[in-house]
């Protein structure tokens, strides 16, 4: 009953993202982005945010990721980054500064509450993806 609930949401999610969504899942990445991201990156993505002066590490400028790959957005190694927990460039453990956290486990967590284990792979892909696309929305 629970899987079947999760694919309903998956498929009205999906759908309105197909139908109009690009504003939409701008908006969401927009707003996630805003909650974990920009405390460090800026609210701009420029890696000037209020904590990135008491790190240790430069703050990437998250605005220039294209610029820095021959002028294509790399999602791929994006959404591995921001998910951190398969150990490709990822933050956490495998990041040698150890500052950024882990995403997909920290997204995980929270929305296992509610879907449990498989709803929440579902939840965290998602979430991974609105920002992935909302940092490329932004490149310059």
């Amino acid at each position: 009953m629970l899987i079947r609930k999760l694919l309903g949401m998956a498929l009205v999610i999906s759908s309105s993202l197909l139908i109009g969504g690009s504003a939409i899942a701008e908006d969401v990445g927009h707003n996630e982005y805003m909650t974990a991201c920009a405390v460090c990156h800026g609210q701009d993505g420029l890696g000037n945010g209020p904590l990135s002066y008491y790190l240790t590490v430069e703050v990437p400028d998250l605005t220039t990721l294209s610029q820095q790959n021959g002028g294509e957005f790399p999602m791929l190694e994006i959404i591995q980054v921001i998910d951190g927990r398969s150990g490709i460039r990822s933050h956490g453990e495998a990041d040698p500064s150890g500052l950024m956290p882990v995403w997909g486990d920290r997204f995980s967590d929270t929305a296992k509450e509610d879907v449990g284990f498989y709803g929440a792979e579902l939840v965290v892909r998602g979430r991974i993806l609105t920002l992935a696309e909302y940092l490329q929305s932004i490149q310059k």
